[in-house]
């Protein structure tokens, strides 16, 4: 079954900015004045180009045959049984190979998640007279559990650590990586800084 991780809150914030450009857009052609509004429709456009490989674009995928780290501008993948070892710290490195490494774009873990984590984990049960604690079921409480102290960075590399894990169990070949250029990125900043710079040399 494939899973695909994202930052929850780049790819929000991405389609906000769509949403914030489309209006734009349609407002700087409905009031073209020339060259200012091409200008403007250049720069908009860089920007959108560089929204979608840097929020819109990463995610990391993991699938059945192995796992694909989606970054800006290339995919690696790699099958579950050629990877060697998984650390989290604010971004979730893989390590595979002669000594490579992948570092995932996502998801990360913030300072303030990991706090949070920490805290959550850590967290006393609040009993008193005038306050009731929920029943939990005992699937409720094992998710609890799995998840006190940990982000989301924490979970996802602890997902790949175990298929990694299971791979090497049944004695899977440990194929070497596979890397390729997002050329819809490459393009769309490519294509996008030429507008610009047209934009600029015009007006």
């Amino acid at each position: 079954m494939k899973q695909v991780y994202r930052s929850r809150t780049a790819f929000v914030l991405a389609w906000v900015w769509l949403a914030f450009v489309a209006i734009n857009v349609f407002d700087l052609i409905v009031r073209y004045t020339g060259k200012p509004s091409l200008v403007a429709l250049a720069v908009l456009g860089a920007l959108t180009a560089l929204v979608y490989a840097v929020a819109l674009r990463p995610a990391t995928v993991l699938t059945e045959a192995g796992l694909a780290g989606r970054n800006p501008f290339r995919t690696t993948f790699l099958p579950w049984a050629s990877i060697d070892d998984v650390t989290v710290s604010h971004a979730i490195t893989v390590r595979y190979g002669d000594e490579q490494v992948l570092r995932l774009w996502t998801p990360m873990s913030t300072a303030r998640e990991r706090a949070k984590a920490q805290r959550r984990a850590t967290a006393p049960a609040q009993r008193g007279r005038l306050k009731t604690e929920p029943t939990l079921s005992k699937g409720e409480q094992a998710a609890l559990e799995a998840f006190a102290g940990k982000t989301h960075a924490d979970w996802v590399g602890d997902q790949i650590r175990d298929r990694a894990e299971s791979a090497r169990r049944r004695g899977e070949e440990a194929a070497p990586a596979r890397v390729t250029w997002s050329y819809d990125s490459i393009v769309l900043v490519v294509v996008a800084a030429a507008l610009v710079v047209a934009a600029l040399v015009v007006a």
